[in-house]
């Protein structure tokens, strides 16, 4: 007979072994079927991925390129009298005004044929004046042997005088007659000759002009080649001999023009702009102008004309933008940065810079297309639930034409459409061909996170 401590002993072993099996056992047991089934799960479910929608980029974009500063006008200063310089007026960054005198030139050549153009011209005068008092004595003297010729012509008539008188008054007056018109020959050559002598003397006298010479307009000299005494050929250059030192400064003498004269309270920014950008660029609208040296100024300006031509080499579009400068900080020859807002006709597609994918092939997008019914069919029959299918897409990797860099954000020029899908930060899960799970916008801010 089994004794009562023995009994209580082999109740506390089995309550023991109870306490074990439903506290410890079955708990484990059921996580590891959890465990299992949600491995299962994960293992038919494809991988999730964030996703961003294809949008189209703004109508307009600001574009900002380098430019050359350069006058509005600009004047490379010649003589045409040849000589020497006799006196110089200014000098490099001296302003002029229209007319001002700069320098003169010594021509005595210049000066001596001049005079000899008086003389030659005073000399044709005479001649012409001696040329036309002949003609009024021809002249006269025809008119007298017409009148004898009329009266011997009735004399002869009548038989008062020979028939051979008469013969010879109305020869005389023939020749009086032919030399008149011979001289009057004479003296319109004589007026042609005064004219040719007036014009020789006009042109010396607009060449010795020349020996004065001035400003044509307004503004800065802004280079000065000659001094006194300098030797100025027929050509309005000076001769001499070229610096070896290109880099040498601008009023150092030299063989070229005598002056060179630019107007600065207007400028003119030269700006080469691409292709893509060219037909955002139009006559008349605004731009910035802007130089590093001065940061905290800009300049407003307006397009005022283009070359409506593409350079063949470069592909850019030349671009002239004027601008303002009446405090004269802006000088020729700076370099700028100008800024446009330009309008695009067809605007760029915009994706998360995250979403480029660069192979040795080129540059792709992970394209994240509906899938086709077959796929559907497929997916349901592996057990997916509705609200997952919806988020399940098809991978395809398309090539694509990328453009301008914003940092969080690209231009796409060529190779999607409106509306699509990419995936952002692919990983080695993302495919071609492979099936994909959009993740939920809660799922993607706890991945971030």
């Amino acid at each position: 007979m089994i004794s009562w401590g023995k009994l209580m002993a082999l109740a506390a072993i089995l309550g023991a072994g109870a306490a074990i099996y439903w506290l410890g056992y079955l708990p484990r047991e059921r996580t590891t079927k959890r465990l299992d089934a949600a491995a299962a799960v994960r293992k038919i479910t494809p991988p999730l991925v964030n996703a961003a929608v294809v949008k189209r980029a703004a109508p307009t974009t600001q574009l900002t390129l380098p430019g050359n500063i350069t006058p509005i006008t600009e004047a490379y200063i010649y003589a045409r009298a040849a000589g020497y310089l006799k006196q110089r007026y200014v000098d490099i960054g001296d302003r002029v005004h229209t007319g001002q005198k700069l320098a003169d030139i010594e021509a005595p050549d210049l000066d001596q044929q001049v005079s000899q153009a008086r003389a030659a011209l005073a000399q044709a005068q005479g001649q012409l004046g001696q040329a036309q008092a002949t003609l009024e004595q021809l002249t006269a003297t025809r008119d007298l042997a017409e009148i004898t010729w009329q009266r011997y012509k009735v004399l002869t008539a009548d038989g008062a005088v020979s028939r051979q008188d008469g013969d010879n008054q109305a020869t005389a007056a023939k020749t009086s007659a032919a030399n008149v018109y011979a001289q009057q020959k004479t003296v319109r050559a004589m007026e042609e000759y005064v004219h040719a002598s007036q014009a020789t003397l006009d042109r010396l006298l607009a060449l010795q002009g020349y020996e004065r010479i001035t400003a044509p307009f307004d503004g800065v000299i802004t280079a000065r080649n000659v001094d006194v005494g300098a030797l100025i050929s027929a050509t309005g250059s000076t001769l001499g001999p070229t610096p070896s030192n290109g880099a040498a400064p601008s009023d150092v003498p030299r063989e070229g023009e005598i002056f060179r004269l630019a107007e600065i309270g207007k400028l003119r920014v030269l700006v080469a702009v691409p292709q893509t950008n060219a037909p955002g660029v139009r006559v008349g609208q605004a731009a910035t102008v802007t130089v590093q040296q001065i940061p905290n100024l800009s300049f407003p300006g307006k397009v005022a004309r283009t070359s409506s031509s593409l350079d063949a080499q470069s592909r850019t579009l030349l671009t002239e933008v004027d601008v303002d400068n009446p405090t004269r900080v802006l000088l020729p020859g700076m370099y700028a940065e100008v800024s446009f807002i330009t309008y695009r006709i067809d605007p760029p597609f915009l994706v998360p810079d995250a979403a480029l994918v660069v192979r040795s092939s080129g540059t792709v997008l992970a394209v994240l297309r509906p899938l086709t019914p077959e796929e559907q069919q497929k997916v349901r029959a592996e057990g997916f639930d509705p609200a997952t299918l919806a988020r399940v897409r098809h991978v395809h990797f398309q090539a694509v034409e990328p453009g301008r860099d914003y940092g969080v954000e690209i231009e796409i020029l060529d190779g999607l459409k409106i509306g699509e899908e990419v995936a952002v930060d692919p990983t080695d899960a993302v495919e071609e061909g492979a099936l994909v799970q959009i993740a939920a916008p809660n799922s993607r801010e706890e991945k971030t996170q």
